[in-house]
């Protein structure tokens, strides 16, 4: 494939990104309102829009400082609020709440390691695309 443009550059792999931060911060948020905590679905964090859970320093400061120095990229996003009291079984229900983001996570990883295996299958632009997506090589 030939060199990639910028806007190229930011689809192949920021958009993953994005999307597996959105993605872990939304299940953690579900969790927390199926074990009877709404807080978060009050607040706005039970979506899958980025900007509901994009923290300025730690999505976008410190992993552009990480790229621009060349070095290890590190970053988070806000954290999604909870209220224990709202828990029915907290002890329980927090270990449920705490292991939904790694768990979408997982999920991300086979659903891309699928897309991939099938990349292998097309031809063309969009399956370079596609196999650039799935490995996320920077």
């Amino acid at each position: 494939m030939t060199s990639l443009s910028v806007l190229q550059k930011v689809a192949i792999y920021i958009l993953p990104v994005i999307f597996a931060i959105t993605l872990h911060e939304a299940a953690h948020a579900y969790m927390a309102k199926k074990y009877g905590d709404n807080t978060a679905q009050l607040l706005g964090r039970l979506s899958l829009n980025p900007l509901h859970h994009i923290d300025p320093i730690g999505t976008i400061f410190f992993p552009l400082v990480g790229l621009l120095l060349g070095g290890f990229i590190f970053g988070w996003a806000k954290p999604v609020p909870i209220n224990y009291a709202n828990l029915r079984n907290p002890k329980k229900d927090m270990f449920w709440i705490a292991i939904a983001g790694p768990l979408s996570n997982l999920a991300m990883a086979l659903m891309w390691a699928l897309l991939l295996k099938l990349s292998f299958y097309l031809n063309g632009y969009f399956a370079n695309l596609l196999i650039l997506m799935s490995k996320a090589e920077i």
